[in-house]
């Protein structure tokens, strides 16, 4: 089984800010085509094009706002990992309590404060589910110990007697 290794920091949040880009675009593009076809007038052909048009004005916009909180998040855990000279589920969840409270910075102290703690606990579950599912399929791989079947040595004690 092959590990999968990031990119070197500087790299890092490149390729981080343009797989938000990318997420942002095809999610953006789901949810903006089902809100589009909603409030489009009726008759299908209407629908469509509303879910068209939709797509086309706001999904590079949702597009847009993952790839900057993608780069921003990387950016700090880039620093973090350089700063503190080693990689762990710190630097994420720190990360992303520090990306909420700088995307929130234009609406006061108040609203920082809430995005950093929400952005924070939103990371800590993030990692903590990926380290329970680590242990998991560690366990899975885990050697077993050699378990000789009882009945065997019975029959082995006999086949030397005779």
């Amino acid at each position: 089984m092959e590990e999968y290794t990031r990119e070197p920091c500087p790299w890092r949040i490149v390729d981080d800010c343009g797989g938000a880009f990318t997420m942002g675009a095809i999610g953006g593009a789901v949810f903006q085509s089902v809100k589009g076809f909603r409030n489009a007038p009726s008759g299908i052909s209407k629908r469509l094009l509303g879910s068209l048009m939709a797509v086309k004005q706001r999904s590079p916009i949702v597009a847009g706002n993952f790839a900057v909180w993608g780069g921003i998040f990387s950016t700090i855990d880039c620093t973090l990992v350089h700063l503190r000279k080693k990689e762990d589920p710190w630097n994420s969840i720190i990360s992303g309590a520090a990306t909420g409270g700088i995307l929130a910075a234009r609406n006061g102290i108040p609203a920082m404060a809430g995005s950093a703690i929400i952005g924070g606990v939103l990371l800590a579950l993030i990692e903590g589910v990926g380290i329970f599912f680590t242990r998991m399929s560690a366990d899975q791989f885990k050697p077993q110990p050699f378990i000789q079947d009882p009945n065997a040595l019975e029959q082995d004690s006999h086949s030397q007697t005779l």
